[in-house]
């Protein structure tokens, strides 16, 4: 037989195990069969409003899971229920049917004031019209979250948080004083201050110029990751959409996930 191809048992040698080696193998296991507990987990979700005496079913049995540190666009035409999503994300307001998780808390069994609290903790809001009060400079619209909440070193954050958005040179100006973009900012600083793991944006360029509008949403992006929040913004903005990991299309009161790509019709979709 030729040498060459003649093996022996002393020329192959075992691959070499370590405690290294093991523990990866248990971690890699363990990561297949237990998944981390998404951020957000909702499921079978049922909402409907009543305009006059006719109910109109806005979510009809809507489910989907958000992991943390992700970012997620939902879809859909006016009046789908967008909205309505962020607000029962945010407690604000309570399904009909089906439940929420964050981290693992059920939302709908919280009373109003823990709600309050859970929102105060660990959820931001940017909205659409900005909701900046009047009459406090940007730096007091910002910090005013920190304060109610009793933080001691809540001016100090607030001047960093409007450092991040680069508005720190207008910190003394009133909203009436600041164009929308810079509002827009004030409000993404404010809902990002106290550091939450879950931010919702409602529309959050729906009022600003096209050129204005590309810089809120590159800021939110870039706050998104060096925060480590997770992003869940609604938008009829296709390419402001496909920048996110995901997304999803209310269509007839469920939930649809497409592929990030602009173009994506939704028979290309499929139950998120």
């Amino acid at each position: 037989m030729n040498a060459a191809l003649s093996l022996t048992h002393s020329s192959i040698s075992a691959p070499r195990i370590t405690l290294e080696t093991v523990n990866q193998s248990y971690c890699d296991v363990t990561a297949m069969t237990h998944p981390p507990q998404p951020l957000i987990d909702a499921q079978n979700l049922c909402l409907q409003y009543v305009v006059g005496d006719k109910p109109i079913m806005v979510l009809q049995g809507a489910s989907l899971r958000i992991a943390s540190g992700t970012t997620v666009a939902i879809t859909g035409p006016s009046g789908s229920g967008k909205t309505s999503l962020l607000l029962l994300f945010a407690g604000l307001e309570q399904a009909d049917a089906g439940n929420i998780a964050f981290e693992g808390v059920d939302i709908g069994g919280l009373s109003r004031d823990v709600r309050a609290d859970l929102r105060r903790d660990s959820i931001g809001i940017v909205f659409q019209s900005f909701h900046l009060l009047p009459s406090l400079t940007a730096l007091d619209n910002v910090a005013l979250p920190l304060q109610m909440a009793g933080v001691a070193q809540a001016r100090e954050l607030a001047i960093d948080m409007l450092q991040k958005v680069g508005l720190l040179a207008r910190a003394t100006h009133r909203p009436s004083q600041l164009s929308g973009g810079e509002q827009q900012r004030v409000a993404i600083a404010r809902a990002l201050v106290h550091r939450p793991s879950l931010l919702l944006a409602d529309e959050p360029t729906g009022n600003l110029d096209d050129k204005t509008a590309g810089s809120i949403r590159d800021l939110l992006f870039r706050l998104n990751h060096e925060l480590n929040t997770t992003l869940v913004l609604v938008t009829h903005d296709m390419a402001f959409a496909t920048r996110c990991d995901r997304v999803l299309r209310l269509h007839n009161g469920q939930l649809l996930e497409t592929p990030p790509v602009i173009g994506v019709e939704d028979n290309d979709a499929v139950p998120a």
